[in-house]
């Protein structure tokens, strides 16, 4: 093998040929420096015989676009179901502790017992009741909220992200007021220091029946959680007021806690369960948003397979790509097999080939990808001013900013699956290679 080497090499004006001494059966090597050569050749189609190398270029860009419209997706998802989360429980708490058979007015009590169970971070006893709240200009439905001033300044959602007034003196019993949520107070048409007027069917008995409660409250703050439709909704009130408007003396219908780890609830409700000793319903933030969080994940694995596929149909066009490849390269393949290279040595070169294209194009999108995700919020709200569009309105998707959450080993798990695509693209069409006849070929040049 050798002296054929040679032989070409000193024949005048020969065109230097790789040394094929590694493709042989004695000391081959898998994946050589020639067949690496060969294979990024082939990716370069000849000049009279362009086909092969646009479907090669159109395959790139398949997989370029699938591969960074994965990585944006999954972190739009990402990002939506983490401030989600941090939403939901960041104004409602982890865990949800409420009366049976008997009134909760043992509330101070039992908050002191969840308080002293380990995990639990922060618990307080809440008076709520759905409401009508209404202003001179526009009413609405409510869900009131009766907190304590220290508790409220305590609640995630609602601590720095008060936008007008102050949480101060909230527990006032000479001027009681109340929190509304910045959604509200558009809708309604208030600021702070302006009066709503807050209605209950549930009012004084009297000998006629029941008749409805309606009194006035200054607004004293107005927050913004981030999140649509509690900032369209939750009315905070002094629990002491709640109790006395909603007449409820001395009592609560909930109590609810925050704990260390959410993920981890578990663990805190086997310790509620051998602490509390009344009667309770216990439940966390999982039951009560399950429906919710099912659907986000439906439509994330959804979103996720109809991506893949375009990877998939991308690999695909790898398969024709190279067929057509085989077909061009055919006399190249039938003098490396006279020249020593063996059916493997093809077989690898081909797969290479297909190889490479996926690298290049998982590489190109996660390039595009990565930085696409990061600032997706920035894009949005560029695109929104420049065009007057109003792309993901918060109505619509129950959030105030477009959220993305880059996941590293999500992005390196796509290109793993699309390598792995790649590989298998490249399996029907390097075997065909493999497996051509160097006579055949020859013969029919």
């Amino acid at each position: 093998m050798n002296q054929l080497n040679r032989l070409f090499a000193g024949r005048p004006g020969a065109v230097a040929r790789p040394a094929l001494s590694g493709a042989s059966s004695s000391g081959a090597r898998p994946f050589g420096a020639y067949e690496r050569m060969l294979a990024l050749r082939y990716m370069r189609s000849r000049r009279s015989r362009w086909l092969p190398s646009a479907i090669a270029g159109l395959s790139v860009t398949g997989i370029t676009v699938g591969v960074m419209a994965l990585i944006v997706v999954m972190s739009v998802m990402n990002g939506m179901r983490d401030e989600m989360i941090s939403k939901l429980i960041g104004v409602n708490g982890h865990i949800f502790v409420q009366p049976i058979d008997t009134p909760l007015t043992d509330y101070r009590e039992l908050t002191k017992q969840l308080k002293a169970i380990p995990g639990v971070t922060f618990a307080f006893p809440m008076v709520e009741s759905a409401a009508g709240i209404s202003s001179p200009q526009q009413q609405t439905g409510a869900l009131v909220r009766g907190v304590t001033e220290e508790d409220l300044k305590r609640l995630p959602g609602i601590v720095g992200n008060v936008r007008q007034g102050t949480l101060e003196h909230f527990d006032d019993r000479d001027n009681p007021g109340v929190v509304l949520g910045q959604r509200m107070a558009e809708t309604l048409g208030v600021q702070t220091g302006d009066k709503v007027s807050i209605l209950t069917a549930k009012g004084a008995q009297t000998p006629f029946g029941v008749t409805p409660r309606l009194k006035a409250y200054p607004v004293k703050a107005i927050y913004q959680s981030g999140l649509y439709d509690f900032d369209q909704l939750i009315v905070f009130m002094p629990l002491a007021e709640a109790q006395a408007f909603f007449d409820r003396p001395d009592e609560a219908n909930i109590i609810e806690g925050f704990v260390a780890h959410p993920d981890k609830v578990d663990d805190v409700r086997a310790a509620i369960v051998q602490t509390v000793t009344r009667p309770i319903m216990l439940t966390d933030w999982r039951q009560r948003y399950k429906s919710f969080f099912d659907v986000l994940k439906v439509e994330s694995d959804a979103i996720f397979l109809i991506l893949a596929i375009i990877v998939a149909v991308a690999s695909l066009l790898i398969v024709q790509g190279l067929i057509l490849l085989v077909k061009d390269k055919g006399r190249d393949i039938a003098i490396l097999r006279t020249m020593g290279a063996t059916r493997g040595s093809i077989l690898r070169v081909f797969i290479l080939t297909g190889l490479s294209i996926g690298a290049i194009g998982a590489v190109l999108g996660a390039a595009l990808g990565v930085p696409l995700a990061l600032q997706l919020e920035d894009i949005r709200a560029f695109i929104n001013r420049t065009f007057g569009l109003n792309l993901f309105p918060a109505d619509v998707y129950h959030l105030s900013q477009l959220p993305s959450s880059l996941d590293p080993h999500e992005v390196i798990g796509v290109a793993i699956m699309t390598l792995c695509l790649s590989f298998l693209a490249t399996l029907y069409p390097a075997w065909r290679a493999a497996r051509l006849d160097p006579v055949e070929a020859l013969r029919h040049e």
